[in-house]
């Protein structure tokens, strides 16, 4: 397609995530205004935050859980993701076991299990989310994807894990596109969902458990106090006994998190709903979510309504670890999209994007969560999902209650767990480094997978990236 139709097609955009431009969408809570005090302080809503109070009203009915966000429930990473809540907390299995060889095959089973802890939240809480488990669909796209899907699968089988290898054939009767040259289906290891109903949902079921919440209360100081923890906020204090940190890819109130977390900047677009005839000339019968296997990667599903969400690709840093509202949207992020779009599904041109929108996600060295404690243990904290968090949070939340508790647990004693990733250099080599490697992968992708020797030497450190 020609630029003019590109941004023809761009024209109308919305621009605000799709999933949070809904009817449904609550109206937010009070902020705070005062003092108060509670059992335990959660800083941030989104799936961290909201997890963590609604797993600790399940434990402890009689807690005093308060949660503080800046805006609302669900409105950041958690509202205007893609909406695949996937099983793995590595990052996917191949990333774990290059880690934790010895405690990967544990870590999936831990996965799997927290997939369907969330499965059975969504329909104990009775969660209109538009939940369903088809898994994922990693689809090849060069010849030499193509190889990497088979070492995939090989370590899938190592693990004890099931995944269905679709040649080309078989892949163009699922889904039909000239670019496919075979696909890897993980059938059990990820759900699709609406984010942002489920970030709402979640709220609700807290609410019903005696959560309380203060929105529009950016929270900008932590301090022990008396025994326990003074937040400083807009509109007041609040002192806890103890508190969890779930900010995200937002500044860290503990200083020394910031060197081991850089916001990079995700972009996605969705079209408008597609009619029959457009359906059925992609085919797509089974909404499972699709990624392909570049290491510069698009991610795409369906709409509960027909519609197509394709986002990724660019992964954009800005220097000085920045992060503000006007930052996301990039114009020539989404023509980029718009264009590979179309290449990817040429049967589909002429279909417009209804929304446009993009955010950060909080990235680390090894692509996963972290935790720590601090303030005497008084607090605990997880960040670093780097995208993945849709699923893996409600399991960071049960490590962060579990550090909070007066014993340990399985969880805790994790080798996952207890290790840190490699902090991030202070700029200007941060914005060196990361935009060093943007552009090594993106030369691996045009020359055959081939790994230059900036990515080779990150491998050997524990700290390449290959998704």
């Amino acid at each position: 397609m020609s630029t003019k139709d590109v941004r023809e097609a761009l024209e109308d955009a919305c621009p605000m995530p799709f999933w949070l431009d809904s009817a449904v969408r609550p109206v937010p809570h009070p902020p705070l205004l005062g003092g108060d005090e509670c059992d335990l302080a959660v800083v941030g809503a989104g799936f961290t935050g909201l997890w963590t109070a609604l797993l600790q009203k399940e434990r402890d009915p009689s807690c005093d859980v308060l949660v503080l966000d800046a805006v609302g429930a669900g409105w950041a990473a958690s509202g205007r993701n893609g909406g695949f809540c996937m099983a793995t907390l590595t990052h996917g299995p191949s990333n774990g076991i290059e880690r934790f060889p010895t405690e990967q095959r544990r870590l999936e089973e831990l996965g799997r299990a927290n997939l369907d802890a969330i499965g059975s939240t969504v329909e104990r809480y009775g969660i209109d989310c538009d939940w369903q488990r088809t898994g994922e669909l990693n689809v090849a796209t060069r010849p030499w994807q193509v190889a990497e899907l088979e070492e995939a699968r090989g370590v899938f089988s190592r693990l004890g894990l099931k995944a269905d290898f679709l040649d080309r054939e078989a892949m163009q009767d699922e889904v039909r596109s000239p670019t496919y040259l075979a696909g890897l289906w993980d059938r059990d290891g990820c759900a699709m969902v609406d984010p942002a109903r489920l970030a709402w949902g979640l709220q609700r079921a807290c609410e019903r458990l005696g959560v309380r919440f203060y929105e529009g209360t950016p929270v900008d100081g932590l301090a022990a106090h008396r025994g326990g923890v003074l937040l400083t906020a807009r509109g007041g204090t609040v002192h806890t006994r103890r508190a969890v940190l779930a900010t995200n890819a937002f500044r860290p109130l503990l200083r020394r998190l910031r060197l081991f977390i850089v916001p990079v900047y995700d972009y996605a677009l969705m079209t408008e709903r597609l009619s029959a005839e457009q359906r059925a000339a992609i085919g797509w019968r089974t909404p499972v979510g699709l990624a392909d296997g570049g290491n510069q990667f698009h991610y795409y599903r369906l709409s509960e309504d027909g519609r197509i969400l394709w986002g990724g690709y660019d992964a954009v840093y800005y220097y000085g670890s920045r992060v503000a509202p006007t930052l996301d949207h990039r114009r020539r992020t989404f023509e980029r999209l718009a264009r590979h779009f179309y290449v990817t599904f040429p049967q589909l041109e002429g279909l417009r994007f209804s929304h446009a929108w993009g955010g950060a996600i909080d990235t680390c060295s090894r692509f996963f969560s972290f935790w720590g404690r601090a303030l005497q243990g008084r607090v605990a904290y997880v960040l670093g999902y780097t995208g993945m968090g849709v699923g893996a949070s409600r399991f960071g939340a049960q490590v962060c209650l579990d550090m909070l508790g007066d014993g340990g647990s399985e969880l805790t004693r994790l080798q996952m767990v207890r290790s840190t990733p490699t902090p991030f250099p202070p700029e200007p080599l941060r914005s060196a480094a990361i935009e060093l490697t943007r552009l090594s992968l993106a030369r691996a992708d045009a020359h055959e997978g081939r790994r230059n020797t900036w990515l080779r030497s990150l491998d050997r450190f524990g700290l390449g990236y290959d998704s």
